[in-house]
């Protein structure tokens, strides 16, 4: 008789284990072709179980194709069904990925004092606001909008986003030239996708952002790290071969000094002399301390060779992964089809409420309260390093963005593992060169931290300095 073994306590129904079981043993081995079953009444009184349970069994099996199921006679064992056993090499990725760092682990609890740069306060974000177009999107969005949308994106979300780019930054761009991305590294990766062939050679900063260089490295591309200094990525250190240059002009990551208008121009020429690509990430200029204009790239550049990138990580939520692109009409199709091979489209209802926010002046109302909490924060940061720790660090210029830098004479690791002992949560300039720590300093984020906080860990990271005898 063959051996089943129903299990009372468990959550599969009778038919399902009968059938699980037999196919087992016929995988295994244990049933050959040819083999009989039990007739479906003799094996319903040995189980115990009706003989529909039995019958629903046979007839999965016999549905695909392990059994031979005829009216008037046992069930038998088809030919030809036999387990595969794995014998090979295990699959594995390409070698590029394993040189790859893995991505950062998520922190459990948020540091008592978050320093972390780029993370913004997520009690600053108009959550009633937000909640309430949320519902009214979701209550009044046609059926068709909610099924697969634009993989170009949100129709009034490209029209809201082209205005804004207008008044804030000066761009004058149609919403047919925008793009909504998940997010300003999904932008970076659908450019290089349509742009970049393995061999490919990309400028990138350095001191610069890792999971750019590293979206090109998987790409099959070879990121080539420029030299940063005062005035910004120095041109004449980009190798002639490079297809594509990414950069940070308004507020350079992690330095965070503006490239000057020199540079930008200087730039652009190059580019247009070796036919290459800028990609301009402006990830958090909307976040812009001095009445200076910081004139982006794409305003300068009338021949298209810059593509532009924004995000709205910095100032609502990163977790929303809202970020866009401007590019020339002769990319766009690509870029289209690129992002739609991706993930074919960005969740619509949250493009709709942003759309919203931003077309009934919302956001724009949201930023000026930004600006007046980030600057209480960054003022005081400033003043604090400035007097605590000019023995030790040198501040740089920057005139936007979360977080500022400061540069020192001597490695700031074993300062930063000390501090992460003792809750208070930052970064090493070093983390952001290539190679890892070949420049020395530190960056100080204030997106998270409130007033009190600011003072109380800049207070804890001078006593600890003190307390280790650093230089």
């Amino acid at each position: 008789m063959l051996e089943i073994c129903l299990d009372q306590e468990g959550p599969l129904s009778w038919p399902l284990q009968i059938y699980r079981q037999i196919r087992t043993a016929i995988m295994a081995g244990s049933l050959r072709a040819g083999d009989s079953l039990p007739s479906t009444a003799e094996l319903a009184r040995h189980l115990a179980v009706s003989e529909d349970s039995v019958s629903a069994a046979y007839q999965w099996m016999g549905a695909e194709g392990l059994l031979e199921c005829r009216t008037g006679a046992s069930a038998r064992i088809r030919t030809g069904v036999r387990e595969v056993h794995g014998t090979g090499d295990p699959v594995a990725p390409l070698g590029l990925w394993a040189d790859l760092p893995k991505p950062p682990a998520r922190l459990t609890t948020a540091p008592e004092y978050d320093f972390r740069a780029g993370v913004p306060d997520t009690h600053l974000f108009p959550r009633d606001t937000w909640l309430r177009l949320l519902a009214e999107q979701l209550a009044t969005m046609p059926p068709r909008l909610l099924v697969y949308d634009d993989p170009r994106g949100h129709a009034d979300l490209r029209t809201s986003i082209a205005a804004r780019l207008h008044r804030s930054r000066e761009l004058r761009v149609r919403a047919a030239d925008v793009l909504v991305t998940n997010g300003s590294q999904q932008a970076v990766h659908l450019v290089a996708r349509v742009l970049l062939r393995p061999g490919d050679r990309v400028a990138v900063e350095n001191p610069g952002y890792p999971p750019s260089r590293q979206s090109f490295t998987s790409l099959g591309a070879e990121p080539v790290g420029v030299r940063v200094d005062s005035e910004g990525l120095v041109v004449d250190e980009i190798p002639d071969d490079c297809r594509l240059v990414h950069v940070t002009p308004a507020h350079q990551f992690p330095l965070g000094v503006p490239m000057s208008l020199r540079r930008k121009l200087d730039l652009l020429a190059w580019a247009r002399r070796r036919g290459a690509v800028i990609v301009e990430d402006d990830y958090d200029a909307e976040l812009k301390f001095t009445e200076r204009p910081l004139e982006p790239l794409h305003s300068l550049s009338p021949d298209g060779r810059v593509i532009y990138v924004g995000s709205f990580s910095k100032v609502l939520l990163p977790m929303l992964r809202l970020g866009f692109l401007v590019a020339p009409p002769a990319l766009m199709p690509a870029l289209a089809k690129a992002k739609y091979l991706t993930d074919v489209c960005t969740p619509s209802v949250e493009q709709a409420v942003l759309a919203r926010f931003l077309a009934d002046g919302g956001f724009a109302d949201h930023l000026r309260a930004l600006h007046d909490e980030y600057g209480a924060r960054r003022g005081l940061l400033i003043d604090i390093l400035a007097r605590d720790f000019g023995d030790v660090l040198t501040l740089v210029p920057s005139e936007a963005g979360l977080h500022v830098t400061a540069r020192a004479e001597h490695d700031m690791w074993p300062l930063v593992r000390a501090a992460r002992r003792a809750g208070i949560w930052l970064y090493s300039l070093g983390d952001f060169t290539d190679p890892p720590n070949s420049a020395h300093g530190l960056l100080f984020g204030y997106g998270a931290m409130s007033v009190e906080a600011i003072e109380e860990g800049l207070r804890n990271l001078r006593a600890i300095h003190s307390q280790k005898g650093m230089k």
